[in-house]
């Protein structure tokens, strides 16, 4: 593999190259590396940047109580072990993608902004990370008549040519997979664990050479089974979809909990299969606004359960500010990504930190990228105002019991200080009700 010194520098300080040594720096988490890439970019720093020599006075100015200067330095100095552990997972067929590559999921992107990811490892077709399709989710201890519907399922997504997207563990997750791949059908598996195993599995290799599945995982493709990465990786099952559907879930653990947190995000629709385990959360998570599916494979269409219903919350679109939205700039101009610039008045900055710069590309003469020239008046008028009305459309659905500024920033994947900002303006105008102990807001059904 050749990889750009962006890539290598993203990868040194976001990913582990062996099993993790008591007293070694650890590898910053996507919040970590989302607040420290935004600061990069403020200072129209690269991340290749960093692998010069002289890099400290290049972060003359970072401060952050947890990414310490002595932390990303000792990070960065792992060159060898990266050049080692990245030649022994090629020989195993395993692939890098970052951010900023083509085929990184579009979905991922823009619905968890700063939180999707730096860094993906995989075996298999890259092409099918952006193909959507049906999360199929459950317990590793599932029934046989629950897997039995699992395996079914997998096979007709096949047959209406909808990819299975799963998490690749024992029980639902795998049999979903294989009931699609073994129907000649298509699969993407989100693992939390042990990709390189995987990757040389039996019963994944054909299907990794016939090009139906890929497995991916944004952990060191040598990690065991860790909780944490387990419940992690629910999200990213979801948000690589386009409707998912919980076969049987226990009321705590990996399915209840990313059923949940879908279901409070609205990421996609979601699906409940009916079950006689009276012990089982199905009925709760139905409950808290998921719906029933047909119990009867035969009856169900996989197409509909991509469909949000009427009485599903619809999701608050996320404002991504990372380059995956295109918004208009002139009749013959679409802007293509949101970058950051230090260059506009501080006002303009702490207005809107996120959007200050748009790198633009001429379509129609396919000229090379060029950069409008804002100054902040124009920028304000053109796209920050239509920024906040924008904010407030999607910010309804989320607001309509009290909810806190931290939650509203996660869900739209939006910097805190700019989300508060725009909702102490929408106090004002008396669009929303804030209340307090604890700080809260909600929407004024009033106005």
């Amino acid at each position: 593999m050749s990889f750009s010194e962006n890539t290598q520098a993203i990868l040194l300080l976001n990913t582990y190259f062996s099993k993790p040594e008591r007293g070694a720096a650890k590898p910053l988490t996507p919040t970590e590396w989302g607040r420290f890439a935004l600061w990069l970019k403020d200072q129209k720093l690269s991340p290749a940047q960093l692998l010069q020599k002289n890099f400290s006075e290049l972060l003359v100015g970072w401060q952050d109580k947890n990414i310490t200067f002595d932390r990303i330095k000792a990070l960065l100095e792992r060159g060898n072990a990266m050049a080692l552990a990245l030649e022994k997972w090629q020989r195993a067929g395993v692939w890098v993608i970052t951010r900023s590559d083509e085929c990184y999921p579009k979905r991922l992107k823009a619905r968890l902004g700063t939180l999707a990811p730096p860094v993906f490892f995989g075996v298999g077709n890259k092409d099918l990370l952006n193909q959507g399709g049906l999360a199929v989710v459950g317990s590793r201890n599932a029934s046989p008549v629950d897997l039995a519907f699992t395996d079914a399922i997998g096979a007709k997504s096949a047959s209406n040519g909808i990819c299975i997207v799963s998490g690749g563990a024992r029980g639902v997750d795998e049999t979903s997979m294989l009931g699609a791949v073994n129907a000649q059908g298509t699969s993407i598996g989100v693992m939390a664990d042990s990709l390189l195993k995987a990757a040389m599995a039996k019963k994944w290799r054909s299907h990794l050479a016939s090009n139906n599945l890929v497995l991916i995982s944004p952990f060191y493709p040598e990690a065991g089974f860790n909780a944490g990465n387990a419940m992690a990786r629910n999200k990213y099952v979801y948000c690589m979809a386009d409707g998912a559907l919980v076969v049987h879930s226990g009321t705590k653990g990996g399915t209840w909990n990313g059923a949940l947190e879908n279901l409070k995000k609205g990421w996609v629709p979601l699906w409940v299969k009916p079950t006689e385990d009276r012990a089982a959360g199905n009925t709760e998570i139905v409950g808290q606004g998921a719906q029933w599916c047909n119990n009867s494979i035969d009856e169900i269409v996989v197409g509909n359960l991509l469909v949000r219903q009427q009485s599903q919350t619809s999701p608050a679109p996320t404002l991504d500010l990372w380059g995956t939205e295109e918004l208009p700039v002139s009749k013959n101009k679409v802007a293509e990504t949101y970058s950051l610039v230090s260059t506009l008045n501080s006002e303009l900055r702490e207005s809107q930190p996120t959007l200050i710069e748009q790198e633009i590309e001429e379509k129609e003469n396919a000229q090379d990228e060029i950069i409008i020239d804002l100054t902040a008046e124009e920028y304000k008028e053109q796209h920050l105002e239509p920024l906040y009305e924008y904010f407030l459309k999607h910010l309804h659905p989320l607001c309509r019991s009290p909810i806190a500024s931290e939650e509203i920033s996660q869900s739209l994947g939006l910097h805190n200080s700019q989300v508060k900002e725009w909702l102490t303006r929408a106090v004002e105008d008396g669009v929303l009700v804030k209340k307090t102990r604890p700080v809260r807001y909600e929407w004024n059904n009033q106005t």
